[in-house]
């Protein structure tokens, strides 16, 4: 599998894992059941049980710090998508548009207009203008 596959088998796995958490969580389930049943000649039915076993097994994972058992899940739902676009590499395009539906958008990053306007003389400190300063210290070397 060439890497442009492996990461979008990647991200499936994570965007199904962060929406275990979420109330989306039904029709995540079922967008994903109804993905992989088509490639592995099952009924969504049963492949929605076991996403819901994996929520809950993830869930206890989380709530007992387990590390190792929270990224086991990840691990079998990122092989089972694997195995889905061995099975049927033209299904990656679906993939993709399925992330895209499921996964939280990104942060709009917000800038507007600076307008400064100095004024009474020659400016010999700092001065700067830009739309989003953070984590400025002037003075601090």
């Amino acid at each position: 599998m060439d890497a442009e596959l492996t990461a979008l088998v990647t991200a499936g796995a994570t965007t199904l894992v962060q929406q275990m958490a979420t109330d989306a969580w039904a029709r995540t389930r079922d967008r994903v059941a109804a993905f992989l049943a088509r490639r592995g000649n099952v009924d969504p039915a049963a492949v929605s049980v076991e996403l819901d076993a994996s929520r809950a097994e993830l869930a206890t994972a989380r709530e007992d710090g387990d590390e190792e058992a929270a990224a086991d899940v990840q691990g079998e739902w990122r092989l089972r998508m694997r195995r889905a676009l061995l099975a049927d590499p033209d299904a990656a395009a679906e993939l993709r548009e399925l992330i895209d539906e499921l996964a939280p958008p990104l942060p709009v990053q917000r800038t507007g207009d600076v307008y400064n306007s100095f004024s009474g003389g020659s400016q010999y400190g700092m001065m700067i203008q830009a739309g989003n300063i953070e984590n400025l210290h002037p003075g601090q070397g």
